[in-house]
């Protein structure tokens, strides 16, 4: 018995260089290095230099840690974006950007050298304080880039550079001189930790534990008479006191009045058990009895305007407090009696400056009590509220005492609480000249994405307080002015100072101001009258001006930039502060639109924390799984809202990413020997599942265009997958197989077949390119032809159009996939039952109504290369069928199998040189190669 023939040598067996593992971890570096070394980015730009701009406008990560996962979701947000808009053929520069100033920094350089002024000099600690910046920029610089990340690297945009400082000190000066910016007098959220005023964008709130007090005010001996007759008695049984509810018992010290609201209803009630009576808002009187533990008894109601101008005794000092009237006081809460202390509350402020109250100005900027004031000398405001306590109970006026936790205003750099303090700060002005109501005008003009971005800016700017952009800082831009030393008054050469200070700004760094005096700047008699601001400008001020001191002043960018893209939390940030100083310099929106991406949850929704063990950090990702897996992820999920993120998630993406790697290579194996200068057969000659999935490929790239356009990465990965998947794995590669092995090298069946897959792999790479920015380098060295890189290219436009692929319906096909999904699981059940082996041992009777049997005889005896099977029967539809169904027979061979296509068929050894062999492979081995016209 002679041994079969091997035929191996007569098949195209699948061979490419494309590695089926990825080992990206490894490899990415690699490909890296060649990035760099190959000037990637340079090339980039050259191909694209001349065409129409999209300029996406990098918000400045703050130069201070590591980058975590949130960090790495932002970044490629954008990567994504200005490959796909590369793709688009747009001229889309990245420029990334640091903010280098402020608090946090500082913050740093104290723990390692001390204060500025105490060991070391405050020039030598905003030296030490560049110098950490520049170290912190490097680190995240190199774990960006790692990320796959491109851009100009090489000349980021730092608020540390000296032009840029420059140019953060002149944009004062044209809000200055647009009539925006004052100095005043008012409370600001004040960081004790810090020693510094904050804006509304540097709070975040946190829950806090605090005291809620009610406490007593007792009546003058004066307005004793008064105020009984305006409750219309003629004398009250017991001492009177008014009933104050507060939640920040350290502000009592600096109670100035205490505030009714004119038209609420207020009623006197006698309490036996202490021989007093207490007077509260009528609507309020449940709660207040809930909180003392006992009823009282009501005498008399008066509406709170007549008791306007009595005097009541502060708690424990020696001073007289006016009864005032406020429209800001409710009966949300409390007793509707409410202390107004000016130094601490904007309400306060406000009704203060009616009735001509001053501030006391009792705290210092560390938050202690000052020297002068009384009993609480020297007290931290932190340790405050039991010392007040004690003292309110020493003179028997603490009424009711417990502690509850509420959501508390903190600090969002140094974590810690804050408080409200009234101190002389410079601010921009929201509606002296306008602004606030000019901003409100221009949000709309703005494309917001999500569409709720734009309620969300709107509810911000609705309750904007004027902007306090001064800190009393070391490390931060300066607010370069000049005011009178007694009246406070500005230089009337403002302007042009402002110019110069910028201008020495930018020839040697800020010292330029914080090491001169001002004879440096000003002759010796107005050196004699003024003096200089040494103020440090809000970390917000120099990030939101970066439209003017990035976009304005950087040829490759543009003002105002199509996009800008940062976490939902901006737009009380960046977003803001952009918009806010663009509309009080230009009088226009620093941006078109304004992308917005949620934050990083864990798989059960739980913030990202150290101590719960749920933190995914990037570097790690990076190092086990590869940049990519990690870029795939941020693909995977839609955005707009929270992300989950872990571990099993990261491993189930990595699962994805092999798919679409292990397609790909599919695609590259076969396209082994194809030149396509000499090869790329024209449509008319293909097979028409070949211009069906070209067809396929050519709709599929209109749809994951306009959904880059229109950011929905997630729905581009949907897509991707699936066809993977679906179309590709599941149909037109299974199918294919077959044809493209076993039929001649050169033959018009596999040339046609080759040319499909050279189209789809050319589409793909392009597809995947923004989001797996490695892996499509990688296969782009294996195109046959490929020159330059993914990144350089624009969409692939050698798909046929729809008049190219006339007599494709689209939908036919669709339905021959179910078709063969119902034969293939017929299969798989006598599979299952062990009848028989693969689907080429199968014999099929497939019945189907009419329109179906004249879809597959249209395909003559092809059709039975579409269902993978050896031999398929096709009968018209009985009485018994329905109109959509179909039947399915499926009967083991009786026929040998082919040793080289493993058909069974009747034809076997037809041909006596070539016993084992199907009369379709005589034919590819020794003749002219089949005809194949379909399948």
């Amino acid at each position: 018995m002679t041994e079969p023939k091997d035929y191996k040598s007569t098949l195209n067996l699948p061979r490419t260089g494309f590695a089926m593992k990825a080992n990206l971890a490894q490899r990415e570096p690699e490909r890296l290095k060649k990035w760099q070394q190959g000037g990637l980015y340079r090339e980039i730009r050259k191909t694209r230099a001349g065409r129409e701009k999209f300029v996406l406008h990098d918000g400045p990560p703050y130069a201070n840690g590591d980058i975590h996962i949130g960090h790495a979701v932002n970044k490629i947000l954008k990567d994504i974006i200005v490959k796909s808009r590369t793709l688009d053929g747009y001229d889309a520069p990245y420029v990334p950007g640091w903010d280098c100033h402020g608090l946090p920094i500082e913050h740093q350089v104290e723990q390692k050298v001390g204060r500025a002024g105490d060991k070391i000099s405050a020039a030598e600690f905003r030296g030490k304080c560049r110098e950490y910046a520049l170290k912190q920029v490097e680190r995240q610089k190199a774990d960006f880039i790692r990320l796959g990340i491109l851009g100009d690297w090489e000349n980021p945009y730092l608020t540390v550079d000296p032009a840029i400082e420059a140019d953060i000190v002149r944009a004062i000066g044209v809000i200055y001189r647009n009539g925006h910016l004052y100095k005043g007098v008012k409370p600001v959220y004040w960081s004790v930790a810090g020693g510094s005023a904050l804006a509304e964008a540097e709070v975040e709130y946190q829950d806090k534990s605090s005291w809620s007090i009610d406490v007593a005010y007792p009546v003058s001996a004066a307005s004793s008479e008064a105020f009984a007759q305006t409750l219309g008695l003629n004398k009250t049984p017991f001492p009177p006191a008014v009933v104050i509810w507060t939640t920040t018992p350290w502000t009592l010290p600096s109670s100035q009045a205490v505030c009714l609201h004119p038209d609420i209803e207020y009623q006197l009630f006698e309490d036996a058990e202490t021989a007093s009576c207490y007077l509260v808002a009528e609507g309020l009187r449940e709660s207040f009895e809930a909180r003392i533990g006992r009823v009282l008894n009501p005498l008399a109601t008066a509406r709170g305007e007549g008791f306007a101008g009595l005097l009541l005794e502060h708690p424990f000092y020696p001073r007289a407090v006016p009864v005032i009237l406020g429209e800001h006081v409710t009966l949300d809460a409390g007793t509707g009696c409410v202390h107004t202390a000016p130094d601490h509350g904007e309400d306060d402020f406000r009704v203060g400056q009616k009735y001509g109250l001053g501030i006391l100005n009792y705290l210092d900027d560390r938050g202690t009590f000052r020297d002068q004031v009384p009993l609480l000398a020297g007290v931290h405001v932190y340790k405050a509220d039991d010392a007040v306590l004690d003292l309110l109970r020493h003179n028997t006026r603490l009424l009711a005492s417990s502690r509850f936790t509420h959501s508390y205003p903190h600090c969002w750099r140094t974590k810690t609480p804050l408080i409200f303090r009234a101190t002389p700060q410079w601010f921009v002005s929201m509606n002296q000249g306008g602004l606030l109501d000019r901003c409100k005008e221009i949000v709309p003009e703005v494309q917001w994405i999500p569409k709720w971005g734009q309620a969300r800016m709107e509810g911000m700017l609705q309750s904007s307080p004027d902007w306090c952009i001064s800190r009393q800082r070391t490390w931060g831009v300066p607010i370069p002015l000049f005011v009178d030393r007694e009246t406070d008054e500005l230089h009337p050469r403002t302007a042009e100072l402002i110019e110069e200070v910028a201008t020495r700004i930018a020839q040697s760094g800020m010292d330029a101001w914080f090491e001169a005096v001002e004879g440096d700047y000003l002759s010796a008699e107005e050196a004699a009258k003024y003096r200089m601001v040494r103020d440090t400008l809000d970390v917000w001020f120099d990030s939101g001006v970066t439209h003017f001191s990035v976009l304005q002043q950087r040829s490759e960018l543009a003002v105002p930039a199509d996009l800008y893209l940062e976490g939902s939390d901006q737009h009380r940030g960046w977003f803001q502060s952009s918009l806010k100083t663009a509309v009080a310099m230009r009088d226009e929106a620093p941006y078109r639109a304004v992308l917005t991406h949620g934050f990083t949850v864990d798989a059960q929704g739980r913030k990202m924390s150290k101590s719960v063990g749920n933190v995914v950090a990037p570097q790690s990702v990076m190092n086990d799984l590869g940049a990519d897996v990690l870029r795939l992820w941020v693909a995977s999920v839609d955005f707009s809202a929270e992300m989950s993120v872990s571990t099993e998630i990261l491993n189930r993406t990595s699962d994805s990413y092999r798919r679409i790697r292990n397609t790909a290579r599919y695609l590259l194996s076969n396209l082994d020997g194809f030149e396509p200068q000499r090869d790329l057969l024209p449509t008319d000659q293909m097979l028409a599942l070949d211009r069906w999935i070209l067809a396929r490929t050519a709709l599929l790239q209109k749809e994951i265009r306009e959904d880059y356009r229109q950011y929905r990465f997630h729905m581009v990965y949907q897509r991707l997958h699936n066809f993977c998947v679906s179309e590709l794995g599941a149909f037109y590669l299974d199918v294919i197989k077959d044809r493209i092995y076993t039929c001649r090298t050169d033959s018009a069946p596999r040339r046609s077949a080759q040319t499909a897959i050279f189209g789809v792999v050319q589409a793909l790479v392009r597809w995947i390119a923004p989001i797996l920015s490695f892996t499509a380098d990688e296969i782009w060295e294996y195109i046959p032809g490929a020159t330059g890189s993914p990144f350089t290219a624009e969409w692939y436009e050698g798909l046929p159009d729809g008049e190219e692929l006339s007599g494709i319906d689209m939908n036919a096909w669709t339905r021959l996939q179910f078709l063969r999904d119902r034969v293939n699981q017929a299969i798989e059940s006598k599979r299952g039952k062990g009848e028989i082996g693969g689907s080429l041992e199968a014999e099929v009777v497939l019945q189907v109504n009419e329109a179906d049997f004249q879809l597959l005889q249209s395909f003559g005896d092809e059709v039975r290369f579409l269902f993978i099977v050896s031999n398929l029967r096709i009968t018209g539809p009985d009485a018994g069928i329905e109109a959509e169904d179909a039947r399915v027979t499926v009967a083991k061979s009786i026929h040998s199998k082919c040793h080289r296509c493993w058909h069974h068929r009747e034809d076997i050894g037809v041909k006596a040189e070539h016993p084992d062999l199907c009369g379709r492979c005589v034919v590819n081995v020794e003749g002219p190669g089949e005809q194949r016209y379909f399948a």
